[in-house]
């Protein structure tokens, strides 16, 4: 049994690691590499594998990083099942169609300078109809019940606490007899976040893949969440101001507004009108409400005992069309305005914040993680000039980062969660999803743990796990 390591390894994007049995090839996630336009183009066109050879794909949850390459693997030859939990599928339907529209209308976008200049043309890595498509291979599970994966090798899902359906990938493989026992955490959730349940404990396995997102890091208490919101739409309004969240469409948008919920009911915040504008948000909320089996007993409790729904309370608006959209800039008085791309890279987010960027009352709150090379992480660093649209703007809002809204595990999450492992089983950690300063940090923190057979591959990496 081997492991070779093809995405998401030194940087967090674009999750893809290949599993080798003696007859079987397994795929881990296969996520979009998001970055600078050429090198994204290269990573996601390149599989470095023949995807006809690969018998079955996992896939631990459903945002695009992990998820967003299937339909061009589907359409290179891919022709075994996509295993995932229920959600995840119900999520992927929505996400991958979304993200093919998107490489469309880019595509789109690039023709239109290079037809001006002369240039060749170019083609989305996948359509609406390759998306259409490949989620015919999808079989979706419930948590907690094994399942058939190839000849000697079954998986079950575990819940890993980070969005809606998000998955721990437990493998186990029998082979020359014998077996072993295989973890991949995919992202790894906080405890005692709304909404879902926390990280399900997994103690006994031979190897360990888990992400590294926040490994030097620290996150204030999730406690803490709900009293910094507050202050920081307070002294938005009071001066006049809006509030601009650029944030994922799939689990930071609906944990934000069930703390909205919560604040308003508490009486904590002022009677502002709140818009949710994004059209994949909107229909993603409607998945979560399709999947009670994931709620935390407190979410569950809110629905099924008080019959609210803190997904769509009086004082929110989902919008839809463009028209509404562009409405929102003529809006008057405070308000918060919640949209997508949660990176600043695409989307609505873009028009909000090229209007309200410039303007000194307002507050861009940044409620997720910001990759580099992105402009949300410009806007995270407070560079005083930043591009919008190919156009400069100066950055005069307050820029506000609330880390605590993470639902990556941080440094002191994840070294608690490696120490309830059976650490003298363990044969191996390897670390991924992280950008370096952050790998090497938990490696370090493991190594204090006692443990010291902690590895950090790099692209294309094959370990023997014998």
């Amino acid at each position: 049994m081997k492991i070779q390591f093809w995405g998401a390894v030194r940087t967090v994007t674009g999750s893809r690691h290949l599993v080798m049995t003696e007859n079987r090839k397994i795929l881990l996630d296969c996520g979009l590499f998001q970055g600078h336009r050429q090198e994204a183009n290269e990573k996601n066109q390149n599989f470095h594998f023949d995807p006809a050879e690969i018998s079955s794909m996992i896939l631990s949850h459903a945002h695009i990083d992990h998820s967003g390459n299937i339909p061009h693997l589907v359409r290179s030859g891919f022709q075994g099942n996509i295993h995932a939990t229920s959600a995840t599928l119900d999520l992927c339907s929505v996400m991958l169609r979304d993200s093919a529209h998107i490489q469309e209308k880019d595509a789109e976008y690039v023709n239109k300078k290079h037809a001006r200049k002369g240039l060749p043309l170019v083609e989305p890595l996948y359509t609406t109809e390759d998306a259409r498509q490949s989620l015919n291979s999808f079989v979706g599970y419930g948590y907690n019940r094994w399942f058939f994966v190839a000849n000697g090798v079954k998986a079950i899902f575990r819940e890993a606490g980070h969005i809606l359906g998000s998955a721990q990938v437990l493998l186990e493989v029998n082979e020359n007899g014998r077996q072993t026992r295989l973890l991949f955490t995919g992202d790894l959730g906080r405890k005692h976040i709304p909404i879902l349940r926390d990280p399900f404990q997994v103690e006994e396995i031979d190897y360990l893949i888990i992400e590294s997102t926040y490994g030097g890091r620290y996150h204030a208490p999730v406690t803490e969440v709900k009293n910094e919101l507050a202050a920081v739409v307070s002294r938005t309004v009071a001066r006049g101001g809006k509030i601009i969240v650029p944030a994922f469409s799939v689990g930071r948008t609906q944990e934000l507004v069930y703390y909205l919920h919560e604040l308003f009911n508490e009486k904590k915040i002022p009677e502002i009108p709140i818009f949710v504008d994004s059209p994949l948000s909107v229909n993603v909320t409607e998945v979560f409400r399709l999947h009670p089996e994931c709620y935390d007993a407190e979410t569950e409790d809110l629905f099924l005992r008080h019959n609210e729904d803190p997904f769509g309370f009086e004082r929110l608006q989902y919008i839809r069309k463009v028209e509404e959209s562009k409405q929102l800039n003529n809006h008057k008085g405070s308000c918060i305005i919640i949209s997508a791309s949660g990176m600043c890279e695409a989307g609505r987010i873009l028009h909000h914040l090229k209007n309200n960027i410039e303007n000194p009352a307002n507050t861009i709150l940044i409620v997720g993680y910001m990759a580099q090379n992105t402009l949300g992480r410009k806007l995270v660093e407070r560079w005083k000039k930043v591009k919008i649209f190919g156009e400069q703007y100066d950055l005069r809002s307050e820029v506000v980062v609330m880390n605590a809204f993470s639902a990556h595990a941080d440094r002191r999450e994840l070294l608690d969660y490696i120490s309830h492992l059976n650490l003298t089983r363990l044969k191996g950690i390897y670390l991924v999803h992280g950008e370096e300063d952050q790998i090497e940090a938990l490696k370090d923190g493991i190594q204090e743990l006692g443990y010291q057979r902690v590895y950090i591959p790099v692209e294309g990496e094959i370990y023997d796990l014998t």
